[in-house]
Formats: structure tokens, C-alpha cells, sequence
């Protein structure tokens, strides 16, 4: 008998293809990690780049800041000698150096607040200017004049007594020309769904008053904090007034008066617009109302409303 001969079927190579998936998920999940470290590092630099930005306004923002303060300095100094009022320059100092002693991080809200506030020193000082020219025109003026009178030997004491006249007018008339005056003076009724009426109005109609003028320009006038105040009196001449409303007093012609409202402002030659809402907290009298607004000593403008 002949022996037959059986050739052995082939192995199925199970370990290799195995090894083929492992390898596969390796390199999918290495592929993932290489572009999940690209995306941060472009995050990170897009971070630290806008953190760079910011930081650079900032600074830039603050050495601004620097240069006022020294500008502010050199004003003070000058507007001094002249004999002009130095308040609001050393006011806007004092804030500069407060804001410069703060350690403050770095923000766009940030920025833009310092920004604001350099913009308003920067035309503080502008308008500073202007005041300088004049008191310098002004002192040039007297200086012409006080050499022509030391000229006059002969009239003297005379010229010295006109000299010291002029001086007293010339302030009397500053004084004068810089007083301020309320325009365009309106005064409506707010109900309680803040619906407003023209006088005249009923007082059940009345839940607050809203008193609203303008600020003319005055070139004369100095760029200053204001005490701007209102009265308002009923047919009695009486003034409305509640210390706990912020009702309060002001000399007025050597005399204290009551006033009904006012507010603190820096006047800027810019016809600001003020608005002052007054709550009673009762009912109106019937009658025709007087308002009255004021600044310092000396009255700016008044109108009238009537409550039936």
C-alpha cells in the first residue's frame, strides 16, 4: 500500500492582525493628542498675546497719566502767579496721584475708565489755557497802565487812587460777567407711571416735579465745581424745605435763606444740561408756584407752575 501524503493548511495569522489594529489605535490617539497641543498652544498665545495688548495700553494709559500730573504741576504754578484759581487743578492732581498709587490689574473696562478720565484733564487743561491767556492779557493791562501812572509824577497819588478804582471795578465786573445763567428752564409733573404734564396740572397728578435748564455758555467764567440750587415757593412765600429730601441753607444778600434741592457739578463751558426730580411726599396747595435757581449768592433764572 502507498502511503498518501497530507500537506498541513496554513495558520490564519491572528496575532498579526491584532497587532496591526493596536498599532492603528495607537497612532490615532497619538494624532489626537499632537492636535489637541497645537489648539491649546494657539490658545495660549492668542491669550497672552491680547494680555500683552492690554497691559501695553494700560502702561501707555499710565505714563499719559505721569505726563499730566507734571503738566497739571506747571499749570498750578503759572495759573498762581497770575492770580487765578488753582481748585479745580489741584482737585484733578489729587485724583491723578491717587489713581497712580493703585496696583490695578489690567482690563478693558479698566483702560477705557482712565482713558475717559485723561480725555476730561486733557480738556481741564485746555480750557485752562484759555483762562491763562486772559489772565495774563488782563495783568499785562494793569502792568501798561501802572507804568504810565509811575510816568505822572506830579499826579500821583492821584493816579494811584484811579488805579486802585479800575482794579475794584475791573473784579467787579469779572465778577459780574462770570455768574451763570439758567436757560431754557422747563418744570413738568411725573405721575407715578412717570407720565409728564405741562402746568398748570392737578396735584393728585403730582407724584414727583421734574425740573429740567440749561447752563449758558459764559467764556468769562471759570471751569470749576458749582453749587447749583433751587427753591421753590408757593403763594405764602414759602419755601418748600425738608432736610431729609435734601433740603438745606445759603447766605443770600447777607441773609441765610432755605433752599429745596441742589446738586454739586463741575461747570464746563459746555451749556450742561441739569435735571432735578422733586418728591414732596404730599399733596400740592392749589396755586401758582415760584421756582427759583441759584448759584453761590447770586440768582440764575426762575419760572412758574401752577397746581389747580
Amino acid at each position: 500500500m502507498s502511503e498518501e501524503k497530507t500537506t498541513p493548511s496554513p495558520e490564519v495569522p491572528k496575532k498579526s492582525n491584532k497587532a496591526t489594529i493596536v498599532i492603528a489605535l495607537l497612532s490615532i490617539i497619538i494624532i489626537i493628542q499632537v492636535i489637541k497641543i497645537y489648539l491649546d498652544h494657539q490658545e495660549r498665545t492668542e491669550i497672552q498675546a491680547q494680555l500683552s495688548t492690554t497691559e501695553e495700553e494700560l502702561a501707555t494709559t499710565m505714563q499719559r497719566m505721569e505726563e499730566l500730573k507734571v503738566e497739571l504741576t506747571q499749570k498750578i504754578e503759572e495759573v498762581k502767579k497770575l492770580g487765578g484759581d488753582v481748585a479745580d487743578l489741584q482737585q484733578a492732581k489729587a485724583e491723578i496721584e491717587e489713581q497712580l498709587k493703585r496696583r490695578t490689574q489690567a482690563s478693558g473696562k479698566l483702560i477705557k475708565e482712565l482713558k475717559d478720565k485723561v480725555e476730561g484733564y486733557e480738556l481741564l487743561l485746555k480750557n485752562k489755557d484759555e483762562e491763562i491767556e486772559r489772565l495774563k492779557s488782563v495783568n499785562k493791562a494793569l502792568l501798561n497802565e501802572n507804568v504810565t501812572l509811575k510816568t505822572e509824577k506830579n499826579q500821583l497819588g492821584d493816579s494811584l487812587n484811579r488805579l486802585s478804582q479800575t482794579k475794584q471795578e475791573l473784579a467787579g465786573k469779572v465778577a459780574l460777567a462770570s455768574q451763570l445763567k439758567a436757560e431754557n428752564i422747563r418744570i413738568v409733573a411725573l405721575n407715578d407711571r412717570g407720565k409728564e404734564r405741562e402746568s398748570p396740572f392737578r396735584s393728585r397728578q403730582v407724584g414727583k416735579l421734574k425740573i429740567e435748564f440749561t447752563l449758558a455758555e459764559n467764556n468769562v467764567a471759570p471751569i470749576e465745581g458749582k453749587k447749583i440750587m433751587i427753591r421753590i415757593i408757593d403763594e405764602n412765600n414759602q419755601v418748600l424745605f425738608d432736610v431729609s429730601r435734601g433740603s438745606g441753607t445759603f447766605i443770600y444778600n447777607g441773609k441765610e435763606e432755605f433752599y429745596t434741592a441742589a446738586q454739586e457739578i463741575l461747570f464746563d463751558n459746555t451749556r450742561q444740561r441739569l435735571t432735578y426730580l422733586y418728591d414732596k411726599g404730599s399733596d400740592y396747595a392749589p396755586g401758582t408756584y415760584t421756582l427759583e435757581v441759584y448759584c453761590e449768592d447770586y440768582l440764575m433764572g426762575s419760572g412758574k407752575f401752577v397746581v389747580k
